[in-house]
């Protein structure tokens, strides 16, 4: 069996999902709300890891 690797997304589809700049994105970066990666000094995000900030977004207005 194998597993589908994550998908990774860009800082500008990352601000096109959330309807945000990109400063809010890398500030979300840099405070730990958001998870990252560096690939070769590009900036990814994990799809995965939008659709938990969103979850913990809801969660918290709930």
């Amino acid at each position: 069996m194998t597993t589908a690797a994550p998908v990774l997304l860009t800082v500008p589809e990352v601000m096109t999902r959330l309807k945000v700049g990109r400063t809010k994105v890398y500030d979300l970066i840099r405070t730990n709300r958001l998870a990252s990666i560096k690939v070769d000094g590009c900036r990814r995000i994990p799809d995965d890891a939008v659709r938990e900030f969103i979850r913990r977004a809801m969660g918290e207005t709930a």
